[in-house]
């Protein structure tokens, strides 16, 4: 009966959710925006009290891996870093465009190609392909949207667009007979629980020293000119 805390921090979206093995017992979470810093750890505090768990009795934390934004990579990775640290637990990853397909196969449960898209600024996408059974047809890539990219999508099988990053390549794969649309499917600590778990049994887990997210680009910071 494993205590699992899992965190998810690489959108908009803040989420903590805590499972008792492959079971959602709270959540906690908030898409407004990038409010990772002020909210991670109130929500952790919170999901923890509604269900009367103490932190000692963790036996895992849980964290999505990216690709997304690079400060709620980092806010997340070094919170679930520390706790584990600190509990002295398995610190276990997750990759977040598998975790968010799932929530698009429970709603269509459809024998279809699945395409989870983030937002990479501009014209630009981080996504990845799976089948029905999660199978990795396409591996984790960044995507600079234009008419010559997306042809690698005009295939016989329907596929399913979805994520923070879909709206702004639904005008070009819109022309697509392939495309179909999932709207306000956004990433939630929930989706983290059933891989963690399954990695736990395993006992798969991170070097917390080492583990580092996913961030697919390089950060640059923006230097002003005198």
């Amino acid at each position: 009966m494993p205590y699992i805390l899992h965190i998810e921090s690489t959108s908009t979206v803040c989420s903590v959710a805590l499972s008792d093995s492959d079971q959602l017992l709270t959540i906690k979470e908030l898409n407004n925006g990038y409010t990772h810093a002020e909210n991670l750890h109130l929500f952790i505090q919170d999901v923890l009290l509604e269900a009367c768990i103490e932190a000692k009795q963790l036996s895992a934390i849980s964290v999505s891996t990216g690709p997304g934004s690079y400060t709620g990579l980092r806010i997340g990775y070094a919170s679930a870093k520390g706790l584990a640290y600190a509990l002295n637990i398995p610190l276990i990853s997750v990759s977040t465009l598998q975790a968010l397909t799932t929530l698009a196969i429970e709603q269509t449960k459809a024998d279809a190609l699945y395409c989870p898209m983030i937002d990479a600024r501009r014209m630009e996408v981080y996504y990845a392909l799976y089948n029905k059974s999660l199978k990795e047809v396409l591996p984790v890539n960044p995507l600079i949207l234009s008419e010559e990219s997306i042809k690698q999508f005009n295939i016989d099988k329907p596929i399913y667009f979805f994520g923070d990053g879909m709206p702004k390549a639904k005008e070009l794969l819109i022309t697509l007979s392939s495309a179909f649309f999932i709207e306000n499917i956004v990433s939630s600590a929930k989706a983290l629980i059933p891989f963690a778990y399954q990695k736990f049994v395993q006992q798969d887990f991170d070097d917390i020293a080492y583990a580092e997210p996913m961030y697919l680009k390089e950060f640059y910071f923006a230097v002003s000119k005198k």
